[in-house]
């Protein structure tokens, strides 16, 4: 079954022919739903309204110009935006954006330092920031209501090649970057880095945080899956079982779940719990054997994105196409076409994949359509609270404790 397309955003022309520098490498909703960013190439990020890009795919069928001289927003005219209407902008970072992330604040959750007093920032409720890797290697933080330049992270020492927010309000940030290291940045402490997590020997592509923000997945130029204790910093384990770089990775909303994606063809579903895989999505028939596993260039996996109703995994792959996948079904649900695919995220509400391209362009589907069963609502709030362990402890039926373990 065809995925139905109802927009793009096709990214401006280029000032100067280029052969690269201009690639979509990232794209990301904000939690709330309020803003849909993208990298344009040529070192701009484009921020827009989702209900208003929603609303012009209505109005004016699929296709949204972005380079028209009346969405461009200056600077010195956004501070006074009023942060209850959404406006664009349109940022210039400065280098060659290859990561976004949107961060939002909870008061509650105080900064790890204890000096809170020197603080510059005093994120309110309503905050909600914009962070930006850079090829070389600096993290920009942006006011998302303002376009305002906020924060300038220097650390790292090659491209920040991934970034991700704690989902719970703390202001924590990890980056992911080619010079083999993550880093741990606290933004509710001006941006202090609290520590930096070694272990991989390679470039690092993509790390993603558990839904308690408990633990971080992380994957890059080899074939382990590496998970870390986020409140200890320490590695839990390695998830062995890929046989290329691992170049993506998700967790499921209830946290019980982790999918990665590699240039072997699979998309694997594991038990972050225990490490074990528990299915395995492959993109090219029949599937190389490992040995010829790196040579399937056109079977490659570029991305993969859980969608929040923790039924589906949307996967991009060089074959030019996109699937939609069912966590119990081996085969896609929907697919549709699109060359240079190089990323991709669900809306808030899961209604919407995006997928951003080598050209700067950004497409959007409508996801499959389903009701989520009244056990699979159950047994995704038991897994929000337990992991795998605390589950087999229970006291029910095996088949119940297969189903509460995403086996059967």
């Amino acid at each position: 079954m065809r995925s139905r397309t109802i927009g793009e955003l096709l990214a401006p022309a280029a000032p100067f022919d280029k052969k690269c520098g201009h690639e979509n490498w990232t794209v990301a909703f904000a939690p709330d739903g309020s803003y849909f960013a993208w990298s344009q190439g040529h070192r701009t990020v484009k921020l827009v309204p989702w209900s208003q890009c929603l609303k012009n795919f209505l109005l004016h069928g699929t296709k949204n110009v972005t380079n028209s001289s009346n969405s461009r927003l200056s600077r010195q005219n956004s501070f006074g935006v009023s942060k209850n209407k959404p406006c664009e902008h349109v940022i210039d970072c400065g280098d060659i954006v290859w990561s976004l992330a949107f961060g939002s604040s909870v008061p509650e959750k105080q900064s790890r330092c204890v000096n809170i007093e020197w603080h510059r920032f005093k994120f309110g409720q309503d905050q909600l920031l914009l962070a930006t890797g850079l090829s070389n290697g600096r993290i920009k933080i942006w006011d998302v209501y303002t376009g305002k330049l906020l924060l300038n992270l220097m650390d790292h020492t090659e491209v920040v090649r991934d970034l991700t927010f704690a989902p719970d309000g703390s202001l924590i940030l990890v980056s992911a970057s080619r010079d083999k290291t993550l880093r741990v940045w606290d933004l509710k402490d001006d941006g202090n880095m609290m520590k930096v997590l070694r272990g991989h020997q390679n470039w690092v592509y993509s790390c993603s945080f558990s839904p308690d923000s408990s633990m971080l997945c992380s994957v890059g130029a080899s074939k382990a899956v590496f998970l870390w204790n986020m409140d200890k910093y320490t590695m839990i384990r390695k998830l062995e079982g890929h046989h290329n770089d691992v170049v993506a990775c998700e967790f499921s909303p209830d946290g019980a779940l982790l999918a990665t994606a590699s240039h072997d063809t699979r998309v694997y579903v594991w038990d972050p719990h225990i490490g074990s895989i528990l299915m395995e999505f492959g993109h090219l028939f029949p599937p190389p054997t490992p040995i010829f596993a790196g040579g399937a260039n056109d079977g490659w996996v570029r991305a993969l994105s859980f969608s929040h109703d923790g039924l589906h995994i949307a996967s991009l792959a060089d074959d030019k196409m996109v699937r939609f996948w069912r966590i119990d079904e081996d085969h896609p649900v929907q697919v549709a076409t699109l060359s240079n695919g190089l990323c991709c995220a669900f809306s808030t509400d899961g209604s919407v994949l995006a997928a951003g391209t080598s050209d700067g362009s950004v497409y959007f589907w409508a996801t499959p359509k389903q009701v989520p069963s009244l056990q699979h609502l159950c047994r995704m709030s038991i897994r929000r609270v337990m992991s795998t362990g605390e589950v087999q402890k229970l006291s029910v039926p095996p088949k119940l404790l297969e189903f509460l373990c995403y086996q059967m």
